[in-house]
């Protein structure tokens, strides 16, 4: 078995037998992972017969490794990550009390995993609360590591936080604190270089996979140096370093202002036909009611951590939940990437076979594509396709279907091998 690794053009070498180390995590933690791996297994059985499988090696995080360790997220966990490059983990708790805030935010700050990858489509047979569930196809690049996710904050009440209240009202002259001694504060950081990084690995994504657009959401109306800055070092990376590839709403405007609607429509129409990306950015709470409205005018979406959070949920529920969401954190630079269940460990239904794995298994999906097995990818989303469309799937899902009928984890994940091998 051998590791995955990333050559001196930035491209991923991944061997035939591959060693990916995973998290079981906690709750349904361990239900879901064994069904993910048996159905990969199957798959990648079926694509490929004994010429590529991966080893599974587990490390420990989560209350599994606190009660074997003493610590949430042993540095022994940590390592792995960065020596393998490629991992996947189930959901984790977050330890109550001090210390760690996430696991996950840790995992992604610590390896510099900038990028949240979330893909949403909709799949045949699944119950949708929206009326075309199949203009649902986007992706969404979330920025990981800024914005208020970097957890940086001051609670009311404290002598940090009566510090931070001094310097902005005598030394920045701040006024509109509208009741300053009852008030927590937070800031966010929104760098250039992270949010073009972002945005770079956004468009070169579109680009590969022949996707007609890219849109900047932000709420660069009110925050116009975070937010705005966002998507002005978006535009700018788009028309510097891929401007023989793509035309930018931003290049539109200002086409429109000196030669005319006309001369400006022409370009954006000759730029679609020559296959360019169409950069274009619009506010986040419009952006939330327009995917409701037209979601076919979106395809790939770089947004701010918490704007992505919002959107990637909302989406999440326009195809049939989160329960189908697949998500990945992933260093396009380094080539160190996480696959991860997007949902939390559910305790209440742990143990019970009732939790639905399509999350980690899509992730597991997504982990295929990224080692460039798309082969056995494609036999796992469209052996879940069929199982959707003949009713069967977990309780979440089929309860909703007309003549559903409700598959335990384990009946499912069997369903899904019984498709796949034919």
């Amino acid at each position: 078995m051998s590791l995955v690794t990333i050559d001196a053009q930035g491209r991923l070498q991944v061997p035939d037998q591959v060693e990916i180390p995973f998290i079981e995590g906690d709750g349904v933690g361990p239900e879901i992972t064994a069904a993910t791996q048996r159905v990969m297994g199957a798959a990648l059985q079926k694509a490929y017969g004994d010429r590529r499988a991966i080893r599974w090696k587990e490390v420990l995080a989560g209350e599994k490794a606190f009660k074997q360790t003493g610590s949430w997220l042993p540095e022994e966990t940590m390592e792995a990550f960065r020596t393998y490059k490629v991992g996947i983990k189930g959901p984790l708790t977050t330890p109550v009390g001090g210390g760690i805030r996430s696991l996950n935010v840790a995992l992604r700050q610590q390896l510099d995993l900038f990028v949240c990858l979330r893909p949403v489509r909709w799949f045949q047979g699944v119950v949708s609360p929206v009326k075309e569930p199949q203009k649902v196809d986007m992706h969404i690049f979330r920025e990981n590591t800024e914005d208020i996710y970097a957890g940086i904050e001051w609670q009311a009440g404290t002598p940090e936080a009566a510090k931070f209240l001094k310097f902005l009202t005598e030394e920045m002259g701040v006024t509109k604190i509208r009741f300053p001694e009852s008030s927590s504060f937070g800031v966010k950081p929104v760098s250039r270089e992270g949010s073009q990084r972002l945005v770079r690995c956004a468009i070169r994504y579109a680009l590969e996979r022949g996707l007609p657009s890219v849109t900047l959401v932000h709420k660069g109306n009110i925050m116009k140096f975070t937010e705005g800055g966002f998507k002005n070092w978006g535009y700018d990376v788009a028309e510097t370093e891929f401007a023989d590839r793509t035309f930018t709403t931003r290049q539109y405007d200002a086409l429109k202002k000196e030669k005319g609607v006309e001369a400006a429509d022409q370009a954006r129409a000759q730029a679609i036909s020559e296959g360019k990306v169409i950069i274009k950015d619009v506010i986040a709470d419009a952006f939330l009611q327009n995917t409701l409205l037209i979601p076919e005018e979106y395809s790939v979406i770089a947004t701010l951590n918490l704007n992505g959070d919002y959107i990637s949920d909302q989406l999440a529920a326009m195809v049939g939940g989160i329960g189908i969401a697949p998500g990945a954190n992933i260093n396009y630079n380094t080539g160190h990437a996480i696959f991860e269940a997007t949902h939390g460990t559910a305790p209440n239904i742990a143990g019970q076979g009732k939790v639905n794995p399509c999350s980690l298994l899509l992730s597991g999906v997504m982990m295929l594509e990224y080692l460039g097995w798309n082969e056995a990818a494609v036999l796992i989303t469209e052996a879940m396709e069929t199982s959707f469309r003949q009713g069967r799937a977990t309780v979440d899902l089929a309860r909703f279907m007309e003549g559903g009928v409700s598959l335990t984890t384990d009946q499912f994940a069997d369903e899904l091998c019984r498709i796949i091998r034919g």
